[in-house]
């Protein structure tokens, strides 16, 4: 009986468990689209042709460029400082200064600043309020 209250955690696989569950439910709702679309995405190639023709390329595989960049890099360079987030924070401000970049319309120096702000600031902060604040290590 005492069995039922006891929990144990296995630290060598728990940071998985999210993004499990996240994966999880971004395949289930693929899947209803999928479900639901399936006539409209069965037919021609019209649908995709449309679809590829109106998106914006260059923003959208610019991001998932970015993104996977930043996943790749954080843990390696996380390594190199153990248990003291600079992986997250060294990786963070420049990924949001790229992406803040890439979906900017125009270059000048009042729509730069605030990319530049939010880069350093906002990384600085969660890295900050996760470290000291909630005594939990980030890659």
């Amino acid at each position: 009986m005492f069995e039922f209250t006891k929990v144990t955690i296995d630290f060598e696989t728990s940071h998985l468990l999210f993004p499990t569950i996240i994966s999880c439910i971004l395949a289930l709702l693929g899947i209803s689209i999928l479900i639901r679309d399936r006539k409209r995405i069965a037919t021609s190639g019209k649908h995709w042709s449309i679809i590829f023709s109106k998106m914006d390329k260059k923003r959208f595989f610019g991001t998932l460029f970015l993104t996977v960049l930043y996943f790749s890099l954080m843990v390696p360079i996380g390594d190199l400082w153990p248990n003291t987030g600079y992986g997250f924070l060294i990786c963070s401000i420049p990924f949001l200064f790229l992406a803040g970049l890439l979906f900017l319309h125009e270059y000048t120096k009042q729509t730069i600043l605030p990319v530049v702000i939010v880069a350093l600031i906002a990384p600085t902060f969660v890295w900050w309020l996760f470290t000291d604040l909630f005594f939990l290590s980030l890659p």
